[in-house]
């Protein structure tokens, strides 16, 4: 009996070095495994479009959720003015600056009013100081001075928040911007 060495090519693994080339993934032949320059050039015109549009839903997301904020404050503070003038058995000044465009409780820190938002307050005589500055006290026995404070976005949409003298009860009240 005769042997006979025949060199052969193949791999440490015992997998042909070239079977992925001849199959391509899933089956499908070479010529529709890509994408064709057409698709790319469709695909990358809508990913433009959507940058494009991004940034402007971005902003009136940010102007948004900054009025919302704007009015939970003064609304927080309102309320934390109430319950501390109940608690405390002493009452306690929620102050508006319309030159300064700040508000808070008196004797705590004061917050700030975007510079895009229009400020209004309506507040007794006796609460109404020199050079805008005003405010609504709360008294002991739940009641106050009254008066109310609107927020207005530049679209002339906005927020009243109404506080009742007798109860001192804090409402809101929707302003739509039109011409009354």
């Amino acid at each position: 009996m005769q042997v006979e060495t025949v060199k052969t090519r193949t791999s440490a693994t015992g997998i042909e070095l070239l079977e992925f080339r001849q199959h391509p993934p899933f089956g499908l032949p070479w010529r529709t495994a890509g994408f064709t320059l057409l698709e790319m050039i469709v695909a990358l015109a809508i990913a433009g479009l959507l940058l494009g549009v991004v940034p402007i839903s971005a902003h009136r997301l940010y102007e948004s959720v900054q009025y919302r904020a704007t009015v939970r404050d003064v609304l927080t503070d309102l309320r934390q003015s109430r319950a501390r003038a109940a608690s405390e058995g002493r009452s306690i000044r929620f102050v508006v600056d319309l030159q300064k465009r700040i508000f808070g409780v008196a004797g705590m820190t004061m917050r700030e009013v975007p510079a895009d938002y229009q400020l209004a307050a309506s507040l007794a005589r006796t609460e109404q100081g020199p050079d805008g500055v005003g405010a609504i006290r709360f008294f002991p026995d739940g009641s106050s001075s009254g008066g109310s404070i609107s927020i207005v976005r530049p679209t002339g949409q906005g927020v009243r928040l109404r506080v009742d003298w007798l109860l001192g009860r804090i409402t809101q009240e929707k302003l739509d911007g039109s011409p009354t």
